[in-house]
Order: C-alpha cells, then structure tokens, then sequence
C-alpha cells in the first residue's frame, strides 16, 4: 500500500537548511494500522505530509497505492487526496456554522456527488461512527469525542483506501480517546482500510499494530522510551 524508499526531506530557512527525514525506506501493507512516534522534531508529522501528498520529498521515492507521488503535479497530488486519502486532525477542522451532515458531505458535494447519494452515504456513516441523532447539531452541540467521530466520517465519505490521523486523541480524554481509537482499530480489520496515525501517547499506540519510531529524522529499532514523547 505505501513504499518509500531513500527519501528524505530538507528545509530551506533563512539561517539555512533543516533535514527532517533522512534516506528513509518504509513499507506498510494494505490494511495496517500504524502509530508513528518519536520526540518533537524527529520528523513524524512532515512523514505524515509527505504519505499524503501534501508536500514533496527532497530525493527518494513514494508510492501510496500504486501511484507514485513524487512524480505528481500539484493538481494530480490534490486530486489523489480528495480521492484516496482521509485525514484526520487533532482540532477535529470541523466547520462551526455547518451540521454535523454537512461537515460530513463536504467533499462528496465538492466531488459533485448526486444529492440522494449524499444523503445515503451521510446516514451510513453517521450510523457507523455511532452518532445517530446528532446529524442536526451543530460542532458546539458535540463533546470533544463526538467532534473526533465526525472527523472521521468525514475522513470516510470518499471511500479512501488510506486514513491519515495527526494526533487524534491528543485533545480528548482516556475514554473518548480509546473510543476513536477503537474505531480506526475496526476500520482497519473489517474494512482493510490503510490507517497511519502520528502519536506522542504510548498508550494509544498500543492499539496499533506496529509502531514506527523515528529520531532525528530517521526510523530507528527497538521501543519508544518512557510513557510518553513530549
């Protein structure tokens, strides 16, 4: 599902050039769940940018579900997001003046998806992230956990094959948390749905299926130390 090979990333500041990934190969299946850790500045969100081609590397290559994205255009590379990935964030992005079906339908009324296939595919979704009732609310009317769920849906509407999660439970609590992760945990069994998530909590981790550490941009062996990365 997702290759990469040799790739690094540098960055050019004015006080000169930052490497934050260096000559990195990774391989994960289709179907994986995966918890990326490491200390802050070890590279684990510019990885997560690069998966999901929202940036470029510097040298090496990348393939995500047979397309590689470092031979794309700008254009090609939004297209492959709006189609093949879901990403999941931290402070959930949710719209405030839309519904909680609104805020799922988005990209399937970008994609100008028929408005009865919109309204199915929003029920769906709604019921599969155990929100039922909630479609009228607004972001306001949610606790953190329920926002994170419709983050999700959201992140699902397209059918992607890969979800992207940058610290998803990092704003809720240990029950809401081990909620969403139950969730991305079953999406990733039961519908063989890709799933690479950036963590600093151990504990969340463990609900993965592999960890990949990364220190000073480069993937290293062996256990994440102490409970948690800060």
């Amino acid at each position: 599902m997702i290759k990469l090979e040799k790739v690094s990333k540098v960055f050019t500041l004015e006080s000169g050039s930052f490497t934050a990934l260096k000559q990195n190969d990774i391989h994960i299946k289709k179907g994986e769940f995966i918890a990326i850790m490491g200390p802050s500045g070890s590279g684990k969100s510019t990885l997560l940018q690069l998966i999901g081609g929202l940036d470029l590397p510097t040298s090496g290559t990348i393939t995500v579900d047979g397309v590689r994205l470092d031979q794309l255009n700008e254009k090609d590379r939004t297209l492959f997001r709006r189609t093949k990935v879901g990403f999941v964030f931290q402070n959930y992005q949710l719209l405030p003046m839309m519904t909680v079906a609104e805020n799922i339908a988005l990209s399937l009324a970008a994609n100008k998806t028929p408005k009865a296939e919109i309204d199915s595919i929003v029920n769906r979704l709604i019921r599969e992230v155990n929100l039922e009732g909630k479609a009228s609310n607004f972001p306001s009317q949610l606790s953190g956990g329920q926002q994170q769920r419709v983050a999700i849906a959201r992140a699902l509407a397209m059918k992607p094959g890969l979800i992207l999660a940058d610290e998803p439970t990092g704003n809720l609590d240990r029950k809401n948390g081990q909620d969403v992760l139950q969730l991305l945990s079953r999406l990733s069994k039961e519908e063989r749905i890709t799933v690479v998530m950036v963590t600093h909590d151990r504990h969340a981790a463990k609900t993965a299926d592999r960890v990949i550490m990364l220190r000073d941009g480069e993937v290293v062996q062996g256990e994440w130390e102490g409970a948690e990365f800060h």
